[in-house]
């Protein structure tokens, strides 16, 4: 299926269109919250974000700051790029588990040394991620990981018929 076209970026967007391939990890200091079930599992404006064509940014947090709200879980998966991805299990007193909730890089491919203890979570499992107060939506699909705000004009790779982008 060839490419779609790209929309057009409204002032103060970026294309996921002009993404780079293979991915560029960038450091991000807008403020990232997190919360399921009723409780504030992440609050932390230390990330790094992944940018890949035609993606919305996935963005990576400090394992830290999830505190003991993760606990590994069971599936691993290989990315071309950043190396062998383990993916991790959400835990919130009164709340059922949420398994494959994220997923880290414990040895990151040589390129993305700043993935090194960095998280990253689909944000359609969770109750809620803000970012810098808006309201973050998920990538289209539930395959990947990227989080849709007003800042990124695509479409997204994820939905149906986008597969072979």
């Amino acid at each position: 299926m060839p490419h779609p076209r790209p929309d057009r970026p409204g002032p103060g967007q970026e294309s996921v269109w002009d993404y780079p391939r293979p991915p560029r990890a960038e450091p991000d200091h807008r403020r990232a919250r997190l919360r399921h079930g009723g409780v504030l599992v992440a609050d932390t404006a230390d990330l790094v974000r992944v940018l890949e064509t035609s993606h919305p940014p996935t963005f990576y947090l400090p394992r830290a700051a999830f505190g003991e709200h993760l606990r590994p879980g069971g599936r691993t998966t290989v990315c071309e790029w950043k190396g062998v991805a383990r993916y991790v299990e959400l835990l919130v007193e009164g709340a059922e588990p949420v398994p494959a909730v994220g997923w880290w890089y414990p040895e990151p491919d040589r390129r993305y040394p700043s993935l090194r203890d960095r998280v990253a979570v689909y944000p359609g499992l969770l109750d809620e991620i803000t970012l810098d107060g808006e309201r973050v939506r998920p990538q289209p699909g539930g395959f990947y990981g990227g989080w849709v705000t007003d800042d990124v004009a695509g479409p997204f790779k994820g939905g149906p018929g986008s597969w072979g982008w």
